[in-house]
């Protein structure tokens, strides 16, 4: 691979691997809001990341395609309604299924086996609905604003969709931190993420607690999922699964249960991938395809994890006996 070609392509590598990366982060923000409260790895998280992806591609589609809106405006709508479906899905599976495991001191496994039934649960339900319209991919509906391009340099042309999606993603991360640091409501999260027990004593009412991070966890998957439908132009009832996955990897890569380290591992996995993607086929003559790229991925995060397995930001923790 000569030179040339390899600066021709790093500026597009570079801008597709940080959308890529915010879009890993976006997920990663639900993972790591709940692990942070309850030490609890909510696997269907993925799912619900999925129907939020669904709703809002479905609302595009028969409610507000033709209405006449600014194309802009339509997402924004349909963000909204699927961040509210998404919410209220997560919160629905907090108070059905996570709470009477709290209340009943069950083994720690119980809630982990729990996710994953619920993420089954999900993507076969929304199967099961999607099958009675006849349709089980749902293309997102062409919006030509989305696909124009703005001109950066003489190699680089950013489509609008990257960019709406770079402003989305960065104000999720703003008023999360936000939320989390400088609001009452935050600073009875950080009371619970430190101590339940100790909160409880305090006045402050832990499931309620609990609940609101569940909601706040299922908005910003409903976020992600109307911005991932974007950016790849179709949705299914297992679209969920490889983004949690990657979103999972870069939650446990900046360090789970912190939100900076979340965005940080996102961003970093997805570079990771396009560079790796666009790169190593070039410089190995294609024997080695763009396919490899997740073994190159989670290869990296099982170096970085036997290093550091607190994750880049995450901080060791210390157990008394």
């Amino acid at each position: 691979m000569s030179y040339s070609i390899f600066f021709e392509l790093l500026p597009s590598t570079l801008a597709d691997g940080l959308v890529l990366g915010l879009l890993y982060a976006s997920i990663a923000l639900g993972y790591t809001m709940v692990y942070g409260v309850l030490g609890l790895i909510n696997f269907a998280h993925s799912e619900i990341f999925m129907v939020g992806a669904i709703v809002a591609v479905e609302v595009l589609t028969y409610v507000l395609l033709g209405s006449g809106l600014h194309p802009l405006l339509q997402l924004l709508l349909a963000m909204s309604v699927a961040a509210a479906a998404a919410a209220a899905l997560a919160g629905l599976a907090e108070r059905v299924a996570y709470r009477p495991l709290r209340r009943s001191n069950a083994p720690k496994l119980a809630p982990l086996i729990t996710a994953i039934g619920i993420s089954l649960f999900l993507q076969d339900a929304v199967r099961f609905v999607e099958s009675l319209f006849g349709q089980f991919i749902r293309p997102f509906p062409s919006m030509p604003f989305f696909d124009n391009t703005i001109q950066v340099s003489s190699t680089l042309s950013v489509p609008m969709k990257s960019i709406v999606i770079l402003v989305v993603a960065g104000a999720m991360l703003g008023g999360l931190t936000y939320t989390v640091n400088r609001t009452r409501l935050g600073k009875a999260i950080r009371a619970v993420a430190t101590d339940r027990m100790a909160a409880s004593l305090m006045g402050i009412n832990v499931n309620r607690i609990v609940l609101q991070t569940f909601l706040i966890g299922g908005a910003l998957a409903g976020v992600a999922g109307t911005l991932y439908a974007l950016q790849f132009g179709r949705v299914d009832p297992f679209t969920g699964f490889i983004p949690g996955l990657k979103a999972f990897t870069a939650a446990v890569l900046g360090g789970i249960g912190s939100i900076p380290g979340a965005m940080v591992g996102g961003i970093l996995l997805g570079l990771l991938e396009m560079l790796i993607g666009t790169f190593v086929p070039l410089l190995t003559d294609n024997a080695i395809g763009t396919e490899y790229k997740d073994i190159f991925a989670f290869g990296i995060l099982i170096l970085i994890l036997i290093l550091k397995p607190s994750g880049l930001m995450g901080r060791s923790s210390t157990e008394k006996v």
